[in-house]
């Protein structure tokens, strides 16, 4: 067994040098795969007003009206075009990693932050939020909210099938489904479709003219872009069966919705498994379907993004290396309504109550909001 100083292995006897860092789990496919607009003009914009943290943007609607007879006796009726708004917030985020000088020292290492390290961290960042906003707006619960959510959401009841995007797309976006272009899903999905050949990969052509399958594939005539982070989430369910089977797990749930259920494994189940209210755990995992470029991206920069502080008494002394960011990310029409922090939290962006549907700022029966097949986004919850 290796000895080691504040975590960190090395050799007593000839200081061998770390050769290796550990490379990222992270695939970041959400953010490194055509899923973000880059824009360069939310900062400016926040300069023009003097600075801040948030921007609405006026947005144009289209004519409309109905129109009249044109008879030569009735008068024609002027109709006003009404305008939409999109609040978009940025957010910020800091870091530091350091080093004591006598770590450095022993092991005759450098353990400072790489430039590559810090850029793949924040990366994982980015997704992080990225996946939380996801959240957020499915899960918005004022009236035009819920009916989003509700028509851009498709669950199966077990393993996607044939034509289950097909039939998600067109639920969500009707003749617009054409729009959506790339799927993201986890392994475990993207694994059952390739199980039934139902992904179809792309191909190229080799120097000897052989065709080969690339590892990029496509399902329902949508690109598959597989990335764990993926919401993942063990769930339980009424048992359906009347008699046990054999190397299942059955479990009895107490408890109430307001406080949580628990859910205990039964050791020797018996009888009917229904009759008796046992339950079965599954795991629901969710796909999320898009048009390219769906969100807005800004780096909108900090005063000093990266830079190094010196504590020389503590422990011999210290160095670290200091980290900080800025971002605005931007889905398509859907406005972020809580204004008062300058900076959301993950949790905060992850609050279907800080989301609406983009709309002209009116009240009550004079509210309009976008239509939402303008939205080109869909949620798909499968076991596999």
């Amino acid at each position: 067994m290796p000895s080691k100083y504040r975590g960190k292995v090395f050799n007593e006897n000839v200081f061998e040098r770390y050769l290796k860092t550990l490379e990222s789990t992270k695939e970041n496919a959400l953010i490194n795969n055509a899923l973000f607009t880059v824009v360069n003009k939310y900062k400016s914009k926040m300069s023009e007003q003097a600075g801040g943290y948030f921007v609405t943007e006026p947005i144009k609607g289209r004519i409309g009206g109905t129109p009249v007879n044109y008879d030569g006796n009735t008068d024609i009726t002027s109709n006003e075009r009404d305008t939409y708004y999109q609040t978009k917030i940025c957010f910020g985020r800091a870091n530091a990693w350091g080093e004591y000088d006598f770590t450095s020292e022993i092991t005759g290492e450098n353990f400072m932050a790489e430039a590559q390290e810090v850029k793949e961290y924040w990366d994982e960042i980015k997704q992080g939020v990225v996946l939380d906003i996801l959240s957020g707006i499915f899960s918005m619960s004022d009236t035009a909210g819920a009916a989003f959510v509700d028509k851009h959401t498709y669950e199966v009841k077990g393993n996607l099938s044939a034509d289950a995007l097909n039939k998600a797309s067109q639920k969500a976006l009707g003749d617009k489904k054409a729009k959506l272009e790339v799927m993201y899903t986890h392994s475990a999905v993207s694994t059952n479709l390739e199980g039934l050949n139902l992904i179809d990969f792309l191909k190229y052509t080799d120097a000897d003219g052989i065709e080969r399958d690339l590892t990029i594939g496509t399902y329902n005539g949508k690109l598959v872009i597989v990335d764990d982070d993926m919401p993942a989430v063990e769930s339980y369910e009424a048992s359906t069966d009347t008699t046990v089977q054999a190397g299942k797990t059955y479990y009895t749930r107490s408890g109430d919705a307001s406080t949580g259920y628990t859910y205990t494994a039964v050791e020797n189940p018996s009888g009917n498994p229904s009759s008796k209210s046992y339950y079965e755990q599954y795991t629901a995992y969710t796909s999320y379907v898009f048009k390219n470029g769906f969100f807005e991206f800004e780096d909108l920069g900090v005063k000093v993004p990266t830079e190094l502080a010196r504590d020389a008494k503590t422990k011999g002394g210290q160095t670290d290396l200091i980290s900080r960011v800025r971002y605005m990310i931007v889905p398509t029409l859907i406005s972020y309504t809580k204004t008062t922090n300058v900076s959301p939290t993950n949790s905060e962006f992850a609050n279907g109550a800080n989301w609406e549907l983009v709309n002209n700022g009116e009240t009550g029966v004079d509210k309009k909001y976008v239509d939402d097949k303008l939205i080109p986004v869909v949620r798909i919850i499968s076991r596999g």
